[in-house]
């Protein structure tokens, strides 16, 4: 079975089933936002396109686009810090994530 703990493969095609996986990874910490952190490790492993189907998964699912880590940041707000990132950040907003002040920071 593949899921988030097969490495990274560049120009790999993920099936919906490898995509939707993310959606039960737990934090390792459990002060951690649960929606947050798979936000952010979903993030750190898929192409843009990867990502984008994820979103709609996560949002299926009743999950919070919006939530926060313990700093106060949403993913749109980790994202946006990014140069390379602006296709996921366009992606996250389209799909109504939301910046923080707290990421004024």
């Amino acid at each position: 079975m593949s899921g988030p703990d097969k490495p990274k493969v560049i120009g790999e095609d993920w099936s919906d089933e490898r995509v939707k996986s993310f959606l039960a990874i737990d934090p390792y910490n459990k002060d951690l936002n649960p929606d947050f952190y798979v936000l952010l490790k979903a993030y750190q492993s898929m192409r843009a396109g990867d990502f984008e189907r994820f979103i709609g998964f996560f949002q299926d699912a009743g999950r919070d686009l919006n939530a926060v880590n313990e700093h106060g940041e949403t993913i749109l707000d980790l994202v946006s810090q990014h140069r390379r990132s602006v296709d996921y950040a366009r992606m996250l907003e389209k799909a109504g994530a939301k910046a923080t002040a707290a990421a004024d920071h």
